[in-house]
């Protein structure tokens, strides 16, 4: 496995160890990772802590030639949210560890010019799916669904 997807991975166990959601995600700059993050909208209590956006802020602020040789690790399917803020800050790869569990607006993105690579990896898709079966509730309200 990819060294970056496995410290995505690390970052979703450490999120779970904290009783949230197991979603983990790198900023990967010049082939070094510049930002790590975890989905932590239970442990702050964030309307918007999803684990890209952590990633993104623990990179802190970068120029757009960082941004532009970027790719952005995550082990799920990235949402609309935090589609949009690699869009906006044209990250132009996105490695996506598992869409089995939960896809996000990967055709948009494409459209808009940014490389998916998708994994499509077992571990990931177990995290998830232990998940989600054991904190339904939780799962739908960290994807906005009723």
């Amino acid at each position: 496995m990819d060294a970056f997807m496995r410290a995505a991975i690390e970052e979703a166990e450490k999120s779970l160890a904290e009783g949230g959601i197991p979603i983990g995600s790198v900023l990967v700059v010049d082939g070094e990772i510049a930002g790590r993050g975890h989905n932590r909208r239970v442990q702050r209590g964030s309307a918007i802590l999803h684990a890209e956006m952590d990633a993104l802020e623990s990179a802190g602020r970068l120029s757009a030639r960082d941004y532009a040789s970027a790719a952005l690790y995550t082990t799920l399917s990235p949402c609309d949210m935090c589609s949009g803020a690699a869009l906006l800050y044209g990250i132009p790869l996105i490695v996506i560890g598992e869409n089995r569990t939960f896809r996000g607006p990967e055709d948009y993105v494409r459209s808009r010019g940014i490389e998916l690579a998708i994994l499509d990896d077992a571990e990931c898709v177990r995290l998830m799916r232990d998940f989600i079966a054991a904190n339904p509730g939780l799962w739908n309200e960290d994807i906005g669904r009723p």
